[in-house]
């Protein structure tokens, strides 16, 4: 080498990849590459569809943008350019634009290859940042779709409060002053209660209340509410699911931060799903039920085509679910009376995590107060008994294991549920790890919401003990991700000698299991995959890093699963046959199953080290 490529060398074997491949990697890089120097002036000749090339920036700054003119990235020293068209063959989509002049290393396609087929971590480096290419474009791009947006992403105004004390005609008058429809009424920066335009029509002009009065005595106590984060359709998912029209909109502490009405919403939307589930709660009978029942999975395969990511049909179908589940209670209650105590129908496993797919089962029960009677349970039995079997003939299938309201051991009081799941976690057997995967995530459908959560206040309480947690890591270590010898998919054969890999099995239950884990350990009730994930970023469980693999690595196996379920492929439920991938997919598939691989090590080394 010359001093010149020494001192280049010098730079290169400094950067990833090359820092974890052999010092050959790196002279054949500098021995192949082209240097030049990027200006404003000759920033449009380098980015040409018909001779793509690896950039390796060594000095100066240069913004990435797409068609759209936005920006994508920012790049400087150490970064590269290039590589996406180098990987898939499309023409380059993006441009180049010098924010300040630089040096820039240059390899061609011939010579890229090279370094792929000879040096595997190589590849794999730009294989990732290709796949988090993409998830970035992805983040910034989905805001087009109505569904995925933030909650906080409408918020246009600030909370309007007022405390209870103040007078029905201050509320008046602050609402004719903001001009909005409602106003949150809050106690210690807490929400207590909401006045809506409604309210001062009904509640006060038609019973000629006293303006004075104070107006926490016409106000809906206890509303209910929605987090900033969530997205757009949960909010209308609880609008239509209460009939309400006003949501008031919290942080993550509790503190209001603003309302969003249905007519926000609404103007989001034109979306066919929304308006099914609207029909649902409003359906008047079972057989009406039955009929919208009938739409879903056409409307799922016509959704799917509509929105960027596919898995947003698991909240949709888990949506749709507990539209169906809550009518048919309302239903039942209006032929046999109302229910003779307080009661909370809650669900469990996919659906309670909102991660329901067409192949889904029912995992549902009901949870009772203490010492009730024997009518009072005879009630109960025929409600599960109701809205069981009237969710099969709506096509949720009957769960196997049994896992029903309609089931005995799953339609317990308070005390029961609890002693069955300390039962599970002081004895951690195989069979009880089993049981904890489905029943550890919980979430309320309908009744009583004080009655869930006292319950779930107990779990939180008793499932502390660390050999239950050591038990867990070692149930989720048991499960192998499908790579065998020499990064080589280990396939499962069908009966017509069909490869496949089990994408639900080998992947998405491994993610679910570990993130189970840490939400535990932490403290965290929510079920969503997505939601504990996003909490546990406030404990120090779990690196950013390992949360954000797994959040990605989630959603590419999950989209996967879903495709190959709408697009009907001939393999079994869940399953994806590696062969007919492209060459990038199959190293994302790779890649993730690594990722995965890589977290239940950590979870082991971290929860179970003292048990193996």
């Amino acid at each position: 080498m010359s001093v010149e490529q020494q001192e280049i060398a010098q730079y290169v074997c400094l950067q990833a990849p090359f820092t974890m491949l052999d010092s050959s990697a790196c002279e054949y890089f500098v021995n192949h590459l082209d240097i030049i120097y990027l200006t404003r002036e000759n920033q449009t000749q380098w980015l040409q569809s018909e001779n793509p090339k690896l950039f390796l920036i060594r000095s100066g700054l240069y913004d990435l943008v797409d068609g759209k003119g936005d920006v994508v990235t920012r790049l400087a020293q150490g970064d590269y350019f290039g590589f996406p068209s180098l990987l898939t063959g499309e023409a380059i989509q993006n441009r180049l634009e010098v924010q300040k002049e630089g040096i820039v290393y240059m390899l061609s396609q011939t010579h890229f290859d090279f370094l792929r087929r000879e040096y595997k971590s190589f590849e794999q480096y730009f294989v990732r940042a290709h796949a988090n290419r993409l998830l970035s474009s992805h983040y910034k791009s989905k805001n087009d779709s109505w569904s995925e947006r933030k909650i906080s992403e409408l918020m246009t105004r600030t909370a309007i409060t007022l405390t209870p004390d103040a007078s029905i005609r201050q509320s008046a008058k602050k609402m004719k002053e903001h001009g909005v429809s409602s106003i949150m009424i809050t106690q210690h920066a807490h929400l207590v209660g909401v006045v809506t335009d409604r309210d001062l029509r009904n509640r006060v002009l038609a019973d000629e209340v006293d303006p004075q009065d104070a107006v926490s005595s016409i106000m809906t106590a206890k509303p209910k509410f929605i987090f900033e984060n969530n997205r757009v359709f949960s909010a209308l998912h609880l609008m239509l699911k209460y009939n309400i029209h006003h949501l008031p909109v919290l942080d993550e502490n509790h503190n209001p931060i603003g309302m969003i009405t249905s007519t926000d919403l609404l103007r989001q939307q034109k979306s066919d799903p929304v308006q099914l589930i609207g029909r649902i709660y409003k359906a008047h009978t079972v057989t009406d039920l039955k009929r919208y029942a009938k739409e879903i999975p056409e409307l799922l395969r016509s959704f799917s085509y509509n929105i960027d990511d596919i898995s947003l049909i698991g909240k949709l179908l888990s949506g749709l679910t507990d539209a169906l589940t809550s009518r048919l209670i309302h239903l039942f209650q209006e032929e046999h009376g109302t229910a003779p105590t307080s009661f909370s129908f809650i669900c469990f496993g996919s659906q309670a995590r909102e991660e329901q797919t067409l192949h889904s089962d029912q995992d549902n029960g009901l949870l009772l107060p203490n010492d009730l009677t024997t009518e009072q349970h005879a009630y109960f039995k025929s409600m599960g008994e109701f809205v069981c079997e009237n969710l099969v003939e709506c096509g949720i299938r009957r769960c196997p294991g049994n896992i029903m309201a309609s089931s005995d051991e799953c339609r317990m009081s308070v005390n029961d549920w609890s002693e069955r799941f300390f039962k599970w976690i002081k004895s951690p057997t195989p069979n009880a790890m089993l049981n904890c995967k489905i029943f550890f995530d919980l979430r309320f459908i309908e009744g009583s919401n004080a009655l869930y959560t006292a319950f779930c206040e107990q779990l939180i309480r008793i499932s502390r003990n660390d050999l239950f947690y050591a038990a867990m890591a070692t149930d989720i270590s048991s499960n192998s991700v499908p790579i065998g010898l020499f990064n080589k998919f280990k396939t499962e054969k069908t009966d017509q000698n069909n490869k496949y890999i089990d994408l639900k099995k080998r992947g998405v239950v491994i993610i679910n299991d570990i993130v189970r884990l840490y939400a535990l350990k932490a403290g965290i009730r929510r079920a969503n995959t997505q939601e504990r994930l996003d909490a546990l970023l406030k404990h120090k469980l779990i690196s950013k890093e390992d949360i954000y693999n797994l959040k990605d690595c989630w959603r590419f196996l999950t989209q996967q699963r879903l495709s190959t379920q709408i697009n009907e492929e001939g393999l079994p439920s869940n399953c994806i046959n590696p062969n007919k991938l492209n060459s990038l997919e199959r190293h994302q598939l790779k890649e993730a199953f690594y990722l995965v691989k890589q977290a239940q090590q950590a979870a082991a080394f971290k929860f179970a080290r003292g048990s193996l």
